[in-house]
């Protein structure tokens, strides 16, 4: 029988036992492979979600493995299709969809073919090749697909026919595929008719356009392998629209004129597929016109919307036609100072404002054409929230189709009476709803737990705020990230993280208030680290992001300082172990910072950085600053290479050796100006890489940063 001394120091030594494996459950730290996006872990450590589509009004869902309905009332799925049916050479469901709300058949690609499989029947009712495809488009009225390969625009029709379009397709002339360096929203470039018989293509002749002479090292003896750059104030690429009919198979192009130093974008048809519409814009992107041109014949009919700009004009969508009105469009525009919505006629007349006040439409989903609703995101509730709403084409009424809180992203059926409304909430990691955009009524799908949590981690303080500005008047938002064991009698060293640029934000009321996982695992490590959106950046309006005009990164860094002064104003932050670190525009900012406040950061790490504005592309580069030849104080004001005398600190400069998007040029400039300066920032380079570290190297980037301020800030 067990004495009550040894009992008693059995339990004694239990409870101390329990108490250490809580600790120890309490204090699990992340490593890089469970936070990054290349990480061996990072999969398992996100929230747990569904993927989902529509057949017509019918809620859908896609795995792997499979694909089938999706019941939103009792959550269970009812399987259409098993990728096993399909034989050899098929892996996965994820891609699968339903072009046709009355037929039982299911679209699916492994690389080779493209099939409708009908699971009614358990068979494959339509198949055609599609190998060595690359931009494909197909269309679900002809069942035709066009795409390129080597170079030339093909197009394959239903009956699995191949044709060769074009014979002078090359790195020169260039087919099918985004123009303009993705800018003005243009992210493809084949453009299929309503009915199916024709589609519209880019061609852009870039052979005028100087090369920049990349190398690839992967050869025995490193070869020559240059990128088409257009840089600022150079020679840019003279792009035409072609129109290809599958009945006469043949090509004509729109009678545009001089294509030489203009824009063409955002290329929408007529429902009745004999119209084309597109904004059309001068090089100096103050200029925007809607032109319509005759699809058959490729006639120009006319202008029938301008509007012009002391700065710049960014058209950034297509036009989009009523459904229960071919007379009357929808058209995005920041004429009033905010991205709102439009109704014109195809005369061109303003039939109305459809949206207005001081917010921004994030989104266009689409119609409820039952409802004449336009369902749409915003940010009316909250800078930092987006919501959804459905609009009243008829008298403007507007309602919420969420909960009023959070980022919220649609998945809009076909009809526009349903949607899926995926969503997360600083402290929500992922919930789902099925909503009814008539009504809003809600069905949950999906309440994601907290994967952070639920697998016992230490997980930090995330937190939201708001300065003013230099302008003294204007809010910006930060979010501020400190470690989980935060003690406010000690102090941190502290990192300011920094993007800055237009069309990007880096706070927003999703979970943990949009914190990049880097974030985390630097609080982990015993970091501060505080983000600001600057003017200059989204969402908040046209004057809000044109401050920046002519003079890059200027107001920005006036922004971020006031966000320094307010860290300064805190107890616990360590004024004296102060760092910076950005990527892309954010490594233009931290080298900016670094060198016009060197007594302020004593380490920085600048990734992919721009140096001098006259070395970035023409279209991203001349719409905020013009040509060096128009703006030359402002391109020598925004400059880095004049204040690399001024570096001070320890900063790393990192690059993909292959950048095509920041070239090389930018960095190893900005190091040679340091070595006449005298003055000594770190390298670091990634061969064969381009402006983002891909796959596991993205694990090896951020520890590579994070050693960094582990070394010379802590």
């Amino acid at each position: 029988m067990m004495t009550r001394i040894k009992r008693t120091v059995l339990t004694l030594m239990l409870m101390l036992m329990t108490t250490a494996m809580q600790q120890t459950a309490a204090q699990k730290l992340f490593t890089l492979e469970d936070l990054n996006f290349g990480g061996t872990n990072f999969h398992s450590f996100r929230p747990q979600n569904l993927f989902l589509t529509w057949w017509g009004d019918r809620l859908m869902y896609q795995d792997a493995e499979e694909t089938g309905f999706y019941d939103a009332k009792t959550g269970k799925k009812s399987t259409t299709l098993r990728v096993s049916d399909l034989g050899e050479g098929w892996h996965s469901a994820m891609n699968a969809t339903y072009p046709y709300a009355d037929k039982t058949l299911v679209l699916l690609n492994n690389g080779k073919e493209r099939v409708l499989y009908d699971w009614k029947k358990k068979q494959v009712a339509w198949r055609q090749p599609a190998a060595n495809e690359s931009e494909a488009h197909w269309n679900k009225v002809s069942r035709a697909v066009a795409f390129v390969r080597d170079n030339q625009l093909w197009v394959t029709t239903a009956e699995g026919e191949s044709r060769q379009l074009t014979t002078d397709g090359s790195r020169e002339i260039v087919y099918g595929q985004a123009v303009h360096r993705n800018e003005f929203g243009i992210m493809e470039g084949i453009f299929w008719a309503p009915d199916g018989m024709s589609f519209a293509f880019y061609r852009m002749d870039q052979s005028m356009v100087t090369d920049y002479p990349q190398v690839d090292i992967s050869a025995r003896t490193a070869e020559y392998q240059p990128d088409k750059y257009p840089m600022a104030g150079m020679t840019s690429h003279l792009v035409t629209i072609g129109i290809y009919d599958l009945k006469t198979k043949q090509i004509h192009y729109l009678k545009a004129g001089d294509p030489t130093d203009r824009y063409f974008t955002n290329i929408a048809w007529s429902p009745d597929a004999q119209s084309i519409y597109l904004f059309e814009l001068n090089r100096k992107q103050n200029d925007c016109r809607l032109a319509v041109y005759d699809a058959p014949t490729g006639e120009k009919k006319g202008e029938i919307y301008r509007e012009t700009s002391d700065k710049y004009v960014e058209p950034l969508h297509p036009i989009v036609f009523l459904p229960w009105d071919h007379k009357l469009f929808l058209m995005q525009s920041q004429k009033d100072g905010y991205n709102h919505l439009y109704i014109y006629n195809v005369e061109g007349k303003e039939v109305k404002q459809l949206t207005q006040g001081e917010h921004v439409v994030m989104q266009f989903y689409g119609f409820n054409e039952k409802k004449r609703t336009v369902i749409v995101a915003t940010n009316e509730d909250h800078p930092l929230q987006r919501n959804l709403f459905a609009i009243s084409v008829n008298d403007g009424g507007c309602t919420n189709l969420d909960n009023g809180r959070g980022v919220h992203r649609a998945i809009l059926s076909p009809s526009g009476e349903w949607m899926v409304d995926k969503y997360s909430e600083p402290d929500v990691a992922l919930n789902i709803n099925l909503v009814n955009t008539a009504n809003a009524k809600t069905t949950r799908l999906l309440t994601a737990a907290d994967p952070w949590k639920e697998k016992g981690y230490s997980v930090p303080l995330f937190e939201m705020g708001s300065v003013k500005a230099a302008d003294g008047v204007t809010d910006l938002y930060y979010r501020m990230v400190k470690p989980a064991d935060f003690d406010p009698a000690r102090k941190y060293p502290t990192i300011v993280y920094v993007y800055g640029g237009p069309h990007a934000h880096n706070v927003e009321a999703s979970w943990h208030y949009y914190s990049r996982s880097w974030e985390t695992y630097m609080a982990q490590k015993g970091y501060i680290v505080f983000i600001l959106d600057n003017r200059g950046s989204e969402n908040r309006g046209r004057d809000f992001e044109q401050v920046t005009f002519h003079r890059l990164g200027q107001e920005e860094m006036k922004d971020q300082m006031k966000g320094v002064e307010f860290l300064r104003s805190l107890p616990y932050v360590d004024t004296e172990r102060m760092g910076v670190h950005g990527w892309s525009y954010g490594g233009y900012m931290t080298i900016s910072l670094m060198t016009h406040y060197p007594d302020v950061f004593k380490v920085g790490v600048a990734g992919g950085p721009v140096i001098d504005w006259k070395w970035y592309e023409v279209m991203y580069g001349e719409r905020y600053m013009g040509t060096p030849q128009d703006n030359p104080e402002g391109y020598a004001q925004t400059s880095l290479l004049s204040q690399a005398k001024n570096l001070k600190g320890r900063l790393q400069i990192i690059i993909g050796y292959n950048d095509s998007t920041v070239v090389p040029q930018h960095a190893l400039s900005f190091l040679n100006a340091c070595t006449e300066e005298g003055t000594q920032p770190d390298f670091f380079a990634y061969p064969g890489e381009e402006h983002n570290m891909m796959g596991h190297k993205s694990v090896h980037l951020h520890e590579r940063i994070t050693q960094y301020f582990e070394d010379y800030l802590k």
